[in-house]
């Protein structure tokens, strides 16, 4: 036995017990209740959260407090997305009908509402434009009209974003404009024209200069005035239609939702009437201040304006790149022409439906309450019925070239737009909804009413301003829909307490929560340009100063004075917001 055992042969352990036995010998970092924060503050927030606020539905008794304990969850849940944000929309499915608030039925009938419809349908017709690359071709088209100087550049691109964001999402429209704005300056770069990033940061290792990795190019401050001014346009040209932003459509559902009876309804051509005069006048001066800060615009002996001059000499050069991005789009074809045809349909079918002025054509059917719903997704259907193509027509008259092999595609395929659709919005938007309804049913809206009864006594322009501010500075640190799902029931109860229009808050308000300039988690078309240009947090937060000082100050003066225009009413308490403001007083549902 002595022997078998001495020639017995010695087997290594495999590969992956030698590596945990030389990881199990490595020293262990120090346990730090830092890093446990860093690595769990999420799981600690949802997990914490609901318990410290159990106070508030606990020790008052009511519904309306059971509310009140859900929307601090929900709202704090929201601004540090702890849970992600449309897992946190669907909390009053569950909660509402278990806390004795609104029925299942009732909240997820919330969910679908016509607004919701219209806003999903929207982004469908969006994909379909983008599907086509009719949304390129407008962009090109408008930046060789306007020349390729990089002034004239600079206002091309900010005017093409901000008219395609008022129809499609501020997103797309921002991701769209990236690639064409990069061509543009790789080309002047290798023409000697200007820089896109600065030089690599060094560091002295040794004595030796030693290339910081950690710390890639930032770019030149013309580079961050073209992607900062696409970023800034998407988010202006967001507030121009009802459609152009999800925030558009959350207030403008809280509002009808809350005050059913209004005779001041925002209603397609009105809400267009309101906003673009003022949304154009924000992009204009937002324009002439990127000029001024990273352009050196009234400042020639600048740095700046210095490298705009010798820029100017390089407009061939940038003309040639967008000449042949056109060109490469080919003629226009009859897919693109069908989709630009639709769209168009769609716009004068909001103008026409019930315009005031002259009898509409849903007041000529004289059907059912028709919404804008109805013309939105009428032309969805409309685009998977259309082909893109009449080449199948070759089969009966034998001419213009061979037959197709195979299938005529429609103008938008189903699969191109489940891939597209961000379906979570739906219970994002549906979510704020529920809320709002839930705080009108619960009583917690007459609860909210009377403790801001008190803010009677300040002019109405002074609280305005506030409000602004408020939201402008809330929206810069979180979601823009989830802002507007918090403060807009809020303000729809504050404004019954102290007597005063719901517009002349809600609307200013709403508009705000897309005037998010400053951080690239303010919004998406900020993300979108810092991750793509590698643009400083710090650059942006700099930037960003000019654009919401603008956008308040702007904002602040239209709605007293063009506002009133438009609706004539904003000034005054009108008869059906005190029968509202009555029932709230009385705790009754309208």
């Amino acid at each position: 036995m002595a022997t078998e055992t001495t020639k017995m042969i010695y087997t290594p352990p495999p590969l992956d017990i030698k590596m945990e036995i030389e990881i199990g010998e490595q020293p262990q970092p120090p346990v730090k209740f830092s890093n446990f924060l860093a690595n769990h503050w999420k799981g600690l927030v949802v997990f914490l959260v609901p318990l410290l606020c159990l106070p508030v539905m606990l020790l008052n008794e009511g519904a309306e407090f059971r509310c009140m304990y859900l929307l601090l969850v929900m709202a704090i849940f929201w601004v540090t997305e702890a849970l992600p944000l449309y897992v946190t929309s669907m909390i009053p499915i569950v909660a509402f009908p278990v806390m004795g608030i609104m029925s299942s039925d009732q909240t997820c009938r919330l969910y679908f509402k016509d607004t919701l419809v219209m806003f999903m349908g929207g982004i469908m017709v969006a994909l379909a434009v983008e599907y086509c690359n009719l949304h390129k071709r407008l962009a090109l088209r408008v930046i060789q009209i306007v020349g390729c100087s990089p002034r004239r550049l600079h206002f091309g691109l900010i005017m093409v974003t901000m008219f395609l964001s008022m129809w499609i999402s501020n997103a797309a429209c921002t991701a769209m404009m990236c690639p064409i704005i990069q061509a543009v300056l790789e080309e002047l770069q290798a023409q000697g024209v200007c820089k896109i990033n600065h030089e690599p940061q060094y560091q002295i290792v040794g004595g030796n200069k030693k290339n910081n990795e950690d710390e890639p190019p930032y770019p030149t401050k013309i580079t961050l005035c073209y992607y900062l001014g696409i970023a800034y346009a998407s988010s202006l040209g967001g507030c121009g239609t009802i459609i152009g932003t999800a925030t558009n459509l959350t207030f403008k559902g809280i509002y009808e939702a809350r005050f059913k009876n209004s005779t001041e309804q925002m209603d397609f051509p009105t809400f267009m009437f309101y906003s673009v005069p003022s949304m154009l006048v924000y992009t204009l001066l937002t324009f002439v201040f990127l000029q001024w800060h990273f352009m050196g615009l009234w400042r020639p002996k600048s740095k700046e304006a210095q490298e705009v001059q010798r820029g100017r000499e390089g407009a061939d050069v940038a003309k040639k790149v967008i000449d042949q991005r056109y060109k490469d789009l080919g003629p226009m074809s009859i897919h693109e022409i069908q989709v630009m045809i639709l769209f168009i349909i769609m716009v004068v079918m909001y103008f026409t439906r019930k315009p005031g002025i002259f009898l509409g054509w849903a007041d000529l059917l004289n059907a059912k309450d028709i919404r804008n719903s109805m013309p939105t997704i009428f032309v969805v259907v409309m685009c998977f019925m259309l082909p893109a193509n009449y080449a199948f027509l070759r089969y009966c008259t034998r001419r213009g070239g061979p037959v197709p092999t195979g299938p005529t595609p429609s103008l938008i395929t189903w699969k191109f737009i489940q891939t597209k659709v961000p379906w979570g919005l739906v219970f994002l938007l549906g979510g704020g909804f529920a809320l709002a309804e839930g705080s009108k049913q619960s009583g917690m809206a007459k609860l909210i009413g009377n403790a801001l009864i008190g803010l009677k006594v300040l002019p109405h322009s002074v609280l305005l301003l506030v409000v602004i501010l408020v939201a402008v500075f809330l929206t810069a640190f979180s979601s823009n829909v989830a802002i507007a799902n918090i403060i807009i029931p809020v303000l729809a109860e504050m404004s019954l307490a102290i007597e005063i229009h719901p517009l002349y808050l809600i609307l200013p308000a709403g508009l705000a929560c897309s005037m998010a300039f400053h951080l690239p988690v303010s919004t998406p078309p900020n993300a979108l340009v810092a991750g793509y240009a590698n643009i400083r947090t710090k650059d942006m937060a700099i930037a960003g100063i000019g654009p919401t000082i603008i956008t308040i100050t702007i904002l602040f003066i239209f709605c007293q004075t063009w506002g009133l225009v438009v609706y004539p009413q904003l000034n005054t308490f009108p008869e059906w917001a005190k029968i509202y403001a009555a029932a709230a007083l009385g705790n009754k549902t309208l």
